[in-house]
């Protein structure tokens, strides 16, 4: 792939808040929306600083080499939950959220030990492209429900387990697909800027229609056309206009977790390291996976430069780090990854200032109500983009695979039903997702099948 920006380029400084502004908005639905569904009083403000910190972290340990965001992980919220729910206070199940995180990241840091006296031919063995291609396009296949859930406005199900629909589906399908069109013909036939920035256009845009419906739902008391909920906006106001309600400092997480230290016992440790760190163990493989599609991308081996076990131990060490301020443990995003292939814009110093703003808007409450105010649909229109691109690149990795090979074929096939199919696996209280559960058979497929191959 031709890259306008590649990894050591440095746009100019307005570009690069622009453009870094436009990463911010591919990985902040996703990043805020963690603490949301653990809940128990956990801070989105809190999350999106972790998030940038914990990025910076990566990128110190990845010597700058490495154009990938890390925000709150989905595979986590087991663990998350899990630590509430065996906490006898709420200060220490947010204490546990931390301790969770450390156990986490210790995993990774064992593991990049072992990488850097062993090295990494055996990954490249254990996860050839006929392993890790279809892997990575089951990362974006499995979010696709996500973001077909979002153009459509989807709630929660109800008693039946029908989804609720929150507005009119017309007016969500019709909003999406603007953000949809507006991103893909600005990204195709856009010139210079216009091209590297297609995702803040496409929000822009449908966020604009979705707007105009708003304001004809209010004018003639129709809820189903009020796709833009202004509820953020109105709570920063309630108690009038201060500079507190502009500037607030995030509820982090080692604030609540301080008074959690009366409360600890050893039996809650065990529950806690029961819940993490298998997870962990999971989540390699997928940090696996993101770092062969993002080499792909910027046609620079990541596993051997920086190597793999310096983003192992970024990705581990600035996933404590993030949680240690926002509660949440980080992970590479897919997100990211795709807005990198999208825009052609590789430039560490782009994802860098990303960090750095998601930090700073951390304390501007209007900036963060804003965030939270762009609706579902138009995400979902983003968000079509970015988990079919992955999906794609994934099924770039195995262009070169000989299908017509058995041994090739059944590995590819098994990885890509058993995932599809949602083949996951819970053991206690943690759960092994179906791209984890799909990798390891695929793995185990290939190895069985390497003396045919041969």
């Amino acid at each position: 792939m031709k890259l306008v920006y590649n990894v050591k380029d440095k746009p100019k400084f307005g570009q690069l808040i622009v453009f870094a502004f436009q990463q911010l908005l591919a990985i902040m639905a996703a990043t805020i929306a963690v603490p949301a569904i653990v809940g128990n009083g956990m801070s989105a403000s809190a999350a999106l600083f972790g998030a940038g910190v914990g990025t910076i972290v990566y990128q110190l340990f990845t010597k700058f080499r490495s154009p990938v965001f890390l925000g709150s992980s989905f595979a986590f919220i087991g663990s998350m939950l899990a630590a509430f729910a065996g906490a006898t206070s709420m200060q220490l199940g947010y204490l546990g959220l931390i301790i969770g995180a450390l156990f986490a990241g210790l995993v990774y840091v064992l593991i990049a030990l072992v990488v850097k006296f062993v090295g990494v031919g055996w990954i490249n063995k254990l996860m050839p492209a006929v392993v890790i291609g279809p892997t990575v396009a089951l990362i974006g296949l499995s979010l696709a429900g996500a973001a077909i859930k979002d153009v459509f406005s989807y709630g929660p199900q109800d008693s039946n387990g029908s989804f609720i629909m929150t507005t009119n589906i017309w007016v969500s399908l019709i909003c999406a697909l603007v953000t949809f069109f507006v991103v893909v013909i600005c990204s195709t036939y856009g010139k210079k800027m216009m091209k590297l920035i297609p995702f803040i256009i496409g929000i822009l845009a449908g966020y604009a229609v979705g707007l105009v419906f708003t304001l004809i739902g209010n004018a003639i008391g129709n809820e189903a056309l009020m796709v833009i909920d202004f509820a953020p906006f109105k709570a920063l106001v309630a108690d009038g206009v201060t500079l507190k309600t502009f500037l607030a400092l995030p509820d982090y997480t080692f604030l609540t977790a301080i008074d959690g230290i009366k409360d600890f016992d050893t039996s809650y440790l065990a529950t806690i390291a029961v819940a993490y760190v298998p997870v962990a163990f999971v989540v390699f493989a997928e940090h696996i996976a993101d770092h062969k599609n993002l080499s792909s991308i910027i046609e620079s081996d990541l596993l051997e430069d920086p190597g793999l076990h310096r983003t192992l131990l970024g990705d581990g060490i600035g996933s404590f780090v993030g949680a240690f301020f926002g509660g949440c443990p980080n992970t590479t995003y897919g997100e990211s990854v795709g807005c990198v292939a999208i825009t052609k814009n590789a430039s560490v110093a782009t994802i860098t200032t990303t960090a750095i703003i998601s930090m700073l808007i951390a304390f501007v409450s209007p900036f963060v109500a804003f965030l939270d105010s762009i609706p579902g649909c138009v995400m979902g229109g983003v968000c079509i983009t970015l988990y079919g691109f992955i999906a794609v690149s994934g099924l770039k990795m195995i262009q070169k695979v000989d299908l017509e090979d058995n041994a090739n074929l059944f590995t590819t096939s098994v990885i890509l039903i058993t995932g599809i199919g949602g083949m996951a696996l819970a053991i206690g209280k943690v759960t092994i997702t179906a791209i984890a559960c799909a990798l390891i058979l695929g793995i185990i497929t290939n190895i069985v099948l390497t003396k045919k191959k041969a």
